[in-house]
């Protein structure tokens, strides 16, 4: 293998030189200008070396030149005009560098141009028009750039292309309508920009199809309508876009198909049971649609599939017998939907079961003792059914199982000591909340430790952190007085509750008749003080007064405060019932006016009903004279920063992860799943909440505001010192994009285990007095406080640190979308690391990879 540098006399003593090729090596230094004097070559490769600088303009004498290999380099600087001379290339890849600058509409002529590839560099600006002139072109790859604005209308009109590749900008506006009119293109990826309007007519006769990511983008259309029979469709990705209509039964003759994502899209009508054609698939997420009707039982023909993702629909009924079939499944998720009946035993044949699902449906009946059969290690989460009889002991042989939720059921009996056993579940990974269990807690560290809200709401447990001690003098005969005396209770209280609650309508009727609500009697609004102790804090869930709130708090007493900020006070509200909950106090001027009164009411109900697994559940909200309240769900761990910085090596490398692709999740759908969209507006360590488990909520939304179609525009800067994008200092205007800015912030500080803000400067700096970026290593950057990462988890790692950095560029346009960023960072594969971890400078990683 070569290395040292390219010399000059090299060059100059083989003038006659038709093909030189150096690539493999590990060769350094620049490019020297002596190569303009090779005027005979056909063929250039000095690809995967690791040469730097510019390319010199003197290439651009090299006349012949037919092939141009200078990919996988560190070569910086923009493409020098002269190459664009060089009209007889087939073949020219630049990718894998650092190039910048712009395409100029001088690429077009080289009309003999088959391959053009520059992905993965930091070109930018929009495309020429004059890439329509290259007719020969079989491959066009500018993947992973910051390339924006449209694709040129007559692009792709030629007959021979075959890969194309967008991916990863930030282009806008719809695709050209002819783009496969060909029908040669092969493999055609557009995902993670902010692509609009309807799929091309063309590709639905596009036969050729092998694979296609169109994901994190918003399209729209009848999806039906959009695609036909593509015979050698392998791998399909339609997720994250605004696709509607219903999936037609012609998917079942795409009979290659390994892969099928239309998840996060509008789609209705039912799952066709054609589906069940498609015997090579082996990956099919259809989650958060508007799919109805029951599973098909012809998805058990589906031998080969490892990942089954319907969650979050509208599915009703039981879960087919057939499903027992897919004995490769690895992951399943059936959560969100209508489901009923039992879980069925079977579900204990799935050897190869890593993670399960079945939370949030109707399921009835009890655990299967058979599922302590499977090699569960991700989680198991059967909550918020209506499960009942007790605990199979038999769980506790799922020794490598890491996250465990039986919440929200109607469990009862003890939990099996059996459960001690489980020994990669932690003392935050464990739900038992609200069911009727009862008797002492296994004592073993994993349950004595566990949160307070791991057994909260059920009555009878005892002797854990939290909970009553144990009387062992409890016998089953005192057991039942017990509960005959509650029964006598009741049945004299019941009446005198009824009398009461009649009562308590009627004066309030009597009330709002004589004093009635400022700003025309909204359910939200601003009125007396003793108006106010008797209104409604609500959702779903539940509800209960504002007087109960002040009384939990003894009037907001200043030992309950458990955060201050610029907005305002947080306390922490035990209220009798059991439940806690979060109270943000916002003082608001008496000449606060009417019309942000109702912009108020208007934002409290949308964001009530926001409901996402990693977003803090807002309850509802009322108002006094001079102070506005919003009631969150609490929050045990507190807040991402307190984690961070008060021990950070808590948090290892995995829950660190977990916290990021959390986030990303959370704000995806707050920009692109709100209906009208939200901008956060302070996204900080600060404002994102950890619970147990270490899964994150994204909080606070005092300071947010809902972003109309029509206007993005806020003359007031919220948001948090070292968080806030640095546009803002010019325009004074909030975007989705000022959030990924600081989405990308929290996900550096999370790796670094400190504020990233030198990290950013220095990277987006060319002053030479900064630390020069090709000598800072990766490992250096991390935080210390932990080990460095190895395998799979450092490859993730490596991903996260890119996405988070292209996250941070300066330019807004040329940062991708949250549902790029989310959709990326839960990919199942992370980009193969091509150099040992140890060795990995942060100039490697200043553009994501495809």
């Amino acid at each position: 293998m070569l290395s040292g540098e390219i010399s000059s006399s090299f060059i100059t003593n083989w003038t006659q030189l038709i093909s030189l090729q150096l690539q493999n090596n590990t060769l350094t230094g620049i490019i020297p200008s002596e190569i303009g004097q090779l005027t005979k070559l056909n063929i250039l490769y000095l690809y995967s070396n690791q040469i730097s600088g510019p390319i010199p303009a003197e290439i651009g004498n090299l006349k012949n030149l037919v092939q141009l290999d200078l990919s996988m380099n560190a070569i910086t600087g923009p493409i020098p005009s002269t190459l664009w001379n060089l009209t007889q290339l087939e073949v020219l890849k630049l990718y894998s560098n650092n190039l910048n600058g712009t395409l100029p509409p001088e690429v077009g002529n080289m009309t003999s141009l088959q391959k053009f590839d520059v992905n993965r560099n930091q070109l930018e600006g929009e495309l020429p028009n004059t890439i329509s002139q290259l007719k020969n072109l079989q491959i066009f790859q500018v993947y992973t750039n910051k390339f924006s604005g449209s694709i040129p209308n007559d692009f792709g009109q030629g007959t021979y292309l075959d890969y194309v590749s967008f991916s990863n900008n930030s282009f806008s506006g719809e695709l050209p309508p002819q783009i496969c009119s060909g029908l040669s293109i092969s493999y055609f990826t557009v995902n993670g920009n902010n692509l609009t309007g309807p799929v091309p007519a063309c590709f639905r006769n596009c036969s050729e199809l092998v694979r296609v990511r169109l994901e994190g983008n918003r399209f729209i259309g009848d999806i039906s309508q959009a695609f036909g029979v593509h015979p050698q469709l392998v791998y399909i990705d339609l997720s994250g876009n605004q696709f509607s209509g219903e999936i037609s039964p012609e998917w079942g003759d795409c009979t290659k198909l390994t892969m099928l994502n239309m998840a996060e899209n509008r789609i209705s009508g039912e799952i066709p049971k054609e589906l069940g054609k498609l015997t090579q698939l082996q990956d099919l997420r259809l989650s958060s649609n508007n799919l109805r009707g029951t599973i098909p039982p012809q998805l058990g023909d589906l031998g080969l599939l490892f990942n089954l993702n319907l969650s979050n629909n509208q599915l009703s009924g039981v879960i087919p017998s057939s499903i027992s079939n897919l004995l490769k499944l690895q992951k399943v998720d059936l959560s969100a939907n209508t489901l009923n009946g039992s879980i069925p035993q079977w579900f204990g044949d799935f050897s190869n079961l890593i993670a399960m699902n079945l939370s949030h449906n109707q399921l009835t009946g009890e655990i299967p003792f058979q599922l302590g059969n499977l090699n569960l290690q991700l989680f198991l989460d059967l909550s918020s059914n209506s499960l009942s009889g007790s605990l199979p002991s038999n769980l506790g042989k799922l020794s490598n199982l890491e996250n465990l939720n039986l919440s929200h059921n109607n469990l009862s009996g003890s939990i099996p000591s059996t459960f001690s056993g489980m020994n990669s579940l932690t003392s935050t990974s464990v739900d038992f909340s609200y069911n009727n269990l009862q008797g002492p807690i296994p004592s073993t560290n994993l349950f004595l430790n566990a949160s307070p809200n791991a057994f909260k709401g059920n009555s009878g447990l005892c002797g854990a952190k939290g909970l009553p001690n144990c009387d062992s003098t409890l016998t089953g005969i005192s057991t039942n007085r017990r509960r005959t005396r509650n029964i006598i209770i009741i049945a004299a209280v019941v009446p005198i509750v009824i009398i009461i609650i009649l009562i308590t309508i009627t004066s309030l009727i009597l009330i709002s008749r004589r004093k009635p609500i400022w700003g025309g009697g909204r359910s939200i609004g601003r009125s007396d003080d003793d108006d106010t102790s008797q209104k409604l804090i609500w959702d779903r869930e539940g509800k209960f007064t504002f007087k109960e709130i002040v009384k939990a708090t003894e009037d907001f007493d200043d030992k309950y405060c458990i955060g201050k900020g610029g907005f305002g006070s947080v306390y922490r509200a035990e209220l009798a019932s059991g439940q806690t909950v979060a109270v943000k106090r916002l003082q608001i001027s008496d000449d606060y006016p009417a019309e942000r009164w109702r912009s108020f009411e208007s934002e409290v109900r949308v964001l009530t009903e926001a409901r996402h697994r990693n977003i803090v559940r807002l309850h509802g909200s009322c108002s006094t004279k001079g102070s506005m309240y919003l009631v969150y769900e609490y929050m045990e761990r507190g807040s991402l920063g307190k984690v961070l910085y008060g021990d950070g090596e808590e948090m290892g490398w995995r829950e660190r992860l977990r916290v990021v692709r959390g986030m990303a999740h959370a704000v995806a759908y707050l920009h692109h799943d709100c209906n009208p969209a939200v901008v956060h507006r302070d996204i900080s360590v600060n404002n994102v909440l950890l619970e147990a488990g270490f899964e994150p909520k994204v909080a606070d939304f005092g300071t947010a505001r809902l972003l109309n179609p029509d206007s993005s525009n806020w003359t007031t800067v919220a948001g948090s010192y070292g968080y806030m994008a640095p546009e803002l200092a010019y325009t004074m205007r909030f975007t989705e994009k000022c959030d990924v800015y600081s989405f990308g912030v929290v996900a550096l500080e999370v790796m670094m285990g400190r504020h990233p803000g030198e990290l950013i400067t220095t990277l987006s700096s060319s002053s030479s007095s900064l630390v020069n970026e090709e000598d800072l290593l990766l490992k250096d950057v991390l935080d210390q406080r932990l080990p460095p990462p190895t395998g799979q988890l450092a490859e993730e790692l490596v991903f996260t640190v890119k996405m988070g950095l292209a996250c941070t560029r300066v330019n807004p346009e040329s940062r991708p979308t949250m549902r790029s960023v989310a959709q990326e960072l839960s990919a199942q594969t992370q980009a193969y690391l091509s150099e040992p971890f140890h060795s990995i400078t942060m100039s490697k990683l200043t553009s994501f990879q495809k």
